[in-house]
């Protein structure tokens, strides 16, 4: 097995993207107050 020289470790890319893990947080909480909205409607106090 060859050795790996530090520049080469640097060029590896791949994994996720932190934004889309920001991204699946807010789908997730977006569909939770739709379901919320659904299924605890409120009166409108004006």
């Amino acid at each position: 097995m060859k050795k790996m020289e530090q520049i080469e470790l640097e060029r590896i890319t791949g994994g996720a993207s932190p934004w889309l893990g920001v991204l699946v947080a807010a789908g997730i909480v977006f569909a939770a107050g739709i379901i919320e909205g659904l299924v605890h409607p409120r009166i409108c106090e004006t």
